[in-house]
């Protein structure tokens, strides 16, 4: 039995992301956005319940791939693509624009496509992660939610919008090495640009709330390249 609960966690973050679907047609961003960080619940603790009860198998590896091409990839495509509907900025092809936004599905695709061929991302990955791409995205609805006048107008912004759309895309198949949060012990000289971006992280998320997501998917990013010019 033990062997198919990743599995079981696997398709709660599949459930969950098609649900997630289900508001964004129904216009609800927010509880999309909700459920998307839900699944990346679901998609972390898939790996660590395999690590830990030894059950790897080759169909819970496609398995979670199909789950984070829906969650973290559908799903962040869509949500974009519902932003730029609402946004402003009188870009050509006003109607066309929107469909703009599921250039992030068809990147996150790629990106899970070279992450099962790829034998160099078993304890850190190469590229932007899916679920911090959908993250990032689905942090836009919370920021407009609870934000002011000041996030309207720099998030329903069509160019904004369409440079974040194409800068994510680009970091999901970027040669770019980024550190996996994979304690195997908890030391400080193994450990170092963890533990700072996780204290980093918490400060930011107290003094900003949801503002304080893309921020610390930059961070991420930040540090990765820090930890490689100085290894």
């Amino acid at each position: 039995m033990k062997k198919h609960i990743p599995n079981f966690i696997t398709c709660l973050n599949l459930f969950s992301g098609c649900v997630a679907l289900y508001f964004i047609f129904q216009n609800e961003l927010v509880y999309a956005s909700y459920l998307v960080g839900l699944a990346a619940v679901f998609d972390f603790l898939d790996g660590m319940v395999a690590r830990v009860l030894g059950a790897y198998s080759e169909i819970g590896k496609q398995l979670d791939s199909l789950a984070d091409v829906i969650s973290f990839g559908v799903v962040p495509g869509a949500m974009m693509f519902m932003l730029l509907k609402r946004a402003e900025g009188g870009l050509f092809l006003p109607e066309l624009l929107p469909f703009a936004g599921f250039i992030i599905t068809v990147f996150s695709a790629l990106r899970l496509a070279k992450f099962n061929i790829d034998t160099r991302q078993t304890t850190s990955f190469i590229g932007l992660p899916t679920p911090a791409c959908a993250i990032f995205v689905a942090s836009l609805p919370l920021i407009l939610a609870n934000g002011e006048l000041m996030h309207f107008a720099v998030i329903l912004n069509q160019l904004v919008l369409l440079a974040t759309t194409l800068i994510l895309s680009l970091l999901l198949v970027a040669e770019l090495p980024l550190f996996a949060l994979k304690f195997t012990n908890l030391t400080w000289a193994d450990n170092s640009v963890r533990f700072i971006f996780v204290g980093l992280s918490v400060i930011l998320l107290a003094l900003l709330n949801f503002a304080a997501i893309p921020l610390i998917i930059v961070l991420y990013i930040v540090l990765s390249i820090f930890k490689k010019q100085t290894a």
